[in-house]
């Protein structure tokens, strides 16, 4: 195997193969929209940020660090990366898994998957806990990169953790930057419409979750299927 690729045969059934996933956490694998509506609402306010202020830069798939710089003057940039770093760990209420997320990743062999998000180690931590899913000791935060998606560092790091080329890894995502990101590193994707329509993700395969996407082993192979009419 040397480059992961689309199977059109049939075309109603596309799939992809490759020897390990790389999952996006947030909109992918769980739901924390309420929470993180919650924890940054409380901070906008704290920060005294206008709505409009706000809006502009908010959107999934950016980093907690890059939403703040925008937002703050450089001498505050510290103790209210902080202060979102505090709320959104302790706001885990109604945080629960995405449908699919659960099976999905207990189809993966450990050691050939990982988690590589926008969100720093501690929040990533809590939320993976609380939705019941597992935390990989390859996980990849926003603490692990100097630039977070789209930039493709993120995704290139995940691979090197689990060492395997980035040619060969398959990339779960729900943005178009985690999209981007994932492109970039030269990786296949799976796009799950959670916070996005189809026409806006720019994917391998979009489906609407994880439930009907499914994980077949060979060897060191993987192959990743989906369902007809996911």
């Amino acid at each position: 195997m040397t480059h992961p690729h689309i199977d059109r045969e049939p075309a109603s059934a596309p799939a992809l193969r490759a020897e390990a996933v790389l999952l996006d956490l947030d909109g992918t694998l769980v739901d924390s929209t309420e929470a993180l509506r919650r924890s940054w609402t409380t901070w906008a306010i704290e920060q005294e940020l206008t709505q409009q202020d706000f809006a502009q830069v908010l959107g999934h798939g950016l980093t907690s660090s890059a939403i703040v710089a925008a937002l703050v003057p450089p001498d505050r940039i510290a103790a209210a990366q902080a202060r979102i770093d505090e709320l959104e760990v302790e706001d885990v209420t109604g945080i629960v898994a995405l449908p699919g997320a659960q099976a999905f990743v207990s189809s993966l062999p450990a050691g050939r998957w990982t988690i590589v998000t926008s969100g720093n180690r501690a929040v990533a931590r809590a939320r993976l806990r609380v939705a019941g899913l597992p935390v990989p000791d390859t996980l990849v935060s926003a603490d692990d990169v100097r630039h977070g998606k789209p930039d493709p560092e993120p995704y290139l790091l995940g691979a090197k953790r689990l060492g395997i080329a980035p040619e060969r890894c398959v990339v779960v995502e729900d943005a178009p930057a985690g999209l981007t990101s994932a492109r970039a590193a030269g990786m296949a994707t799976v796009a799950v419409t959670t916070h996005y329509e189809r026409a806006e993700l720019d994917a391998d395969v979009v489906v609407g979750d994880l439930q009907n996407v499914r994980v077949e082993v060979d060897g060191d192979g993987l192959t990743i299927s989906v369902a007809d009419g996911a």
